[in-house]
């Protein structure tokens, strides 16, 4: 197994990953991100979520490394000032949401700052707002001033056999105009064809001068299998599918038995300090 390279850096999804089902950041978590700094071990998040659905774990975790939020639509600063952004194409974003539409999934857009829906009762809108820690804009519909300005267009619905079927068709039709993947398995993300977690690890690599093979990933769902494929030691979440496991290195307990601290112990830290003795 690969954990026996010499870790620079663990880059980590945050939802089904870092934190609980109950969206919890534990102490064991937090206990091992300071571990990896003690180390020299650099850690850095990316999520699905917008930048500002991140800023409650910037001072628990010390983070100093870029953020990527939008599976890497947007990079900011720890202050959440933006490094980079990749926007989907206007006619990109519109043709997304009528995709999900048209499959019978619920629409919500995001641009850099604003998290737009047409119906505040709709599945996981009251989810997501406690999640993230702010309020969306309730918009009659989605406009072309929208559509001009959008980093993210995530389909909704509790039908998740419905979700795993619209991720194919939009892969289909949008091709390399967009990602498609599923963040969780009630949300389809559409981002910009670099915005995804492969990409995030490319750019991470760049920003921070640590070669790709010198980086680990964790995460649990497919579109953690982008970044598991660009990164020298990958690790699957217990709760993760067995196609998101068969893709890692190596596979961790579930992210509600401390799986992310557990990780941290035995396949970032404990190699490296075997190295070092």
């Amino acid at each position: 197994m690969s954990g026996q390279r010499a870790i620079q850096l663990l880059l980590a999804d945050v939802d089904g990953t870092l934190v609980t089902h109950d969206k919890v950041l534990t102490d064991a978590a937090k206990a091992a991100v300071r571990e990896l700094r003690d180390a020299g071990i650099g850690f850095a998040i990316t999520s699905g979520r917008p930048p500002r659905g991140m800023s409650m774990l910037i001072s628990p975790l010390a983070l100093r490394n870029p953020i990527a939020g939008f599976n890497g639509g947007v990079f900011v600063n720890p202050d959440l000032s933006v490094i980079e952004s990749h926007p989907l194409d206007p006619k990109t974003a519109k043709q997304s949401v009528a995709i999900l539409l048209d499959q019978g999934l619920d629409a919500w857009v995001y641009t850099e700052d604003e998290w737009l829906i047409r119906d505040p009762n709709a599945p996981h809108v009251a989810r997501e707002t406690w999640t993230v820690k702010f309020d969306p804009t309730v918009v009659a519909s989605f406009t072309d001033a929208h559509f001009a300005h959008t980093v993210k267009v995530v389909g909704v619905s509790n039908d998740l056999d419905r979700v795993a079927a619209c991720e194919k068709t939009a892969q289909r039709t949008l091709g390399d105009a967009a990602s498609a993947t599923r963040s969780q398995p009630y949300y389809l993300d559409v981002t910009h064809p670099l915005a995804n977690k492969g990409t995030v690890v490319a750019t991470l690599s760049k920003f921070l001068d640590i070669a790709p093979a010198k980086i680990a990933t964790i995460g649990d769902m497919p579109n953690d299998v982008l970044m598991f494929a660009k990164s020298g030691l990958s690790i699957a979440m217990g709760n993760s599918s067995d196609e998101v496991k068969a893709r890692a290195s190596a596979v961790t307990d579930s992210n509600e038995n401390e799986g992310f601290a557990k990780a941290v112990q035995k396949f970032v830290l404990a190699p490296a300090n075997a190295r070092s003795s």
